[in-house]
Protein backbone atom coordinates (compact mmCIF):
# COMPACT_ATOMS: atom_id res chain seq x y z
CA UNK A 1 0.00 0.00 0.00
CA UNK A 2 1.49 3.21 -0.88
CA UNK A 3 1.98 5.86 1.31
CA UNK A 4 -1.26 8.40 1.85
CA UNK A 5 -0.20 12.11 0.21
CA UNK A 6 -2.14 15.27 0.51
CA UNK A 7 -2.63 15.57 -2.95
CA UNK A 8 -4.21 11.61 -3.11
CA UNK A 9 -7.51 12.83 -0.59
CA UNK A 10 -9.15 14.66 -3.22
CA UNK A 11 -9.67 11.26 -5.27
CA UNK A 12 -10.16 9.31 -2.40
CA UNK A 13 -13.12 11.41 -0.78
CA UNK A 14 -14.66 11.88 -4.11
CA UNK A 15 -14.94 7.89 -4.65
CA UNK A 16 -15.98 7.12 -1.45
CA UNK A 17 -12.89 5.27 -0.24
CA UNK A 18 -13.33 3.43 2.87
CA UNK A 19 -11.45 1.59 5.60
CA UNK A 20 -14.23 -0.78 6.03
CA UNK A 21 -13.44 -4.39 5.49
CA UNK A 22 -15.27 -7.79 3.94
CA UNK A 23 -13.93 -9.82 6.74
CA UNK A 24 -15.50 -12.02 8.82
CA UNK A 25 -14.76 -11.45 12.66
CA UNK A 26 -16.84 -11.82 15.38
CA UNK A 27 -18.22 -9.11 17.14
CA UNK A 28 -16.86 -9.29 20.77
CA UNK A 29 -19.62 -6.65 22.16
CA UNK A 30 -23.28 -6.17 21.11
CA UNK A 31 -25.92 -3.10 21.58
CA UNK A 32 -26.66 -2.55 24.97
CA UNK A 33 -23.17 -3.60 26.30
CA UNK A 34 -21.98 -1.88 29.37
CA UNK A 35 -18.34 -1.41 28.24
CA UNK A 36 -15.38 0.86 29.50
CA UNK A 37 -13.09 2.66 27.73
CA UNK A 38 -9.62 1.82 27.91
CA UNK A 39 -6.74 3.59 30.31
CA UNK A 40 -3.86 3.79 27.55
CA UNK A 41 -1.20 5.92 27.33
CA UNK A 42 0.81 4.26 24.18
CA UNK A 43 3.86 5.70 22.32
CA UNK A 44 2.94 5.25 18.47
CA UNK A 45 -1.00 6.27 17.12
CA UNK A 46 -3.62 6.07 18.63
CA UNK A 47 -7.26 7.51 18.22
CA UNK A 48 -8.55 6.72 21.75
CA UNK A 49 -9.32 9.85 22.61
CA UNK A 50 -7.98 10.95 26.10
CA UNK A 51 -10.62 12.39 27.76
CA UNK A 52 -12.97 9.02 27.67
CA UNK A 53 -10.11 6.65 29.10
CA UNK A 54 -11.32 4.84 31.75
CA UNK A 55 -14.87 5.74 31.48
CA UNK A 56 -17.55 3.60 31.19
CA UNK A 57 -20.08 4.09 28.04
CA UNK A 58 -23.00 1.67 26.34
CA UNK A 59 -22.74 0.53 23.06
CA UNK A 60 -25.80 1.88 20.63
CA UNK A 61 -24.54 0.89 17.75
CA UNK A 62 -22.43 -1.99 15.77
CA UNK A 63 -20.82 0.08 12.64
CA UNK A 64 -19.35 -3.65 10.77
CA UNK A 65 -15.49 -4.34 10.48
CA UNK A 66 -12.96 -1.61 9.46
CA UNK A 67 -9.25 -1.90 9.15
CA UNK A 68 -7.66 -0.86 13.24
CA UNK A 69 -5.80 2.68 12.54
CA UNK A 70 -3.41 2.05 15.14
CA UNK A 71 -1.78 -1.32 13.44
CA UNK A 72 -2.09 0.28 9.80
CA UNK A 73 -0.22 3.44 11.24
CA UNK A 74 2.51 1.01 12.25
CA UNK A 75 2.99 -1.53 9.33
CA UNK A 76 0.98 0.23 6.41
CA UNK A 77 -1.18 -2.62 5.92
CA UNK A 78 -5.14 -3.75 6.83
CA UNK A 79 -4.09 -6.63 8.87
CA UNK A 80 -5.94 -6.61 12.35
CA UNK A 81 -10.06 -6.09 10.60
CA UNK A 82 -12.34 -5.06 14.13
CA UNK A 83 -16.04 -3.99 14.94
CA UNK A 84 -16.40 -0.65 15.28
CA UNK A 85 -19.18 0.31 17.57
CA UNK A 86 -21.16 4.00 18.38
CA UNK A 87 -20.63 4.06 22.54
CA UNK A 88 -22.90 6.27 24.18
CA UNK A 89 -21.02 8.38 27.17
CA UNK A 90 -22.59 10.39 29.57
CA UNK A 91 -21.67 13.97 30.40
CA UNK A 92 -22.18 13.09 33.93
CA UNK A 93 -19.49 10.16 33.26
CA UNK A 94 -17.12 12.26 31.49
CA UNK A 95 -17.85 15.64 33.46
CA UNK A 96 -18.97 14.85 36.73
CA UNK A 97 -21.00 17.32 38.34
CA UNK A 98 -20.21 20.03 35.61
CA UNK A 99 -21.91 17.83 33.50
CA UNK A 100 -25.16 19.55 32.18
CA UNK A 101 -28.03 16.71 33.42
CA UNK A 102 -28.99 15.95 29.71
CA UNK A 103 -25.62 15.31 28.03
CA UNK A 104 -23.87 12.78 26.61
CA UNK A 105 -21.08 12.00 24.00
CA UNK A 106 -21.10 9.35 20.80
CA UNK A 107 -17.62 8.09 20.11
CA UNK A 108 -17.17 5.45 17.81
CA UNK A 109 -14.34 2.83 19.11
CA UNK A 110 -12.64 -0.48 17.84
CA UNK A 111 -12.55 -3.63 19.81
CA UNK A 112 -9.11 -3.22 21.00
CA UNK A 113 -10.70 0.33 22.85
CA UNK A 114 -12.58 -1.25 24.93
CA UNK A 115 -13.41 -4.03 27.84
CA UNK A 116 -16.40 -5.09 29.57
CA UNK A 117 -17.59 -3.03 32.63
Amino acid sequence: MPTLTPEMVPGLVAAGASCRMDAEVAPKFKVGDTVRARDINPLSHTRLPRYIRGRTGRIVHDHGVFAFPDTSAESGTHSDPQHVYSVRFEGSELWGSHANANSCVYIDLFDDYIDPA
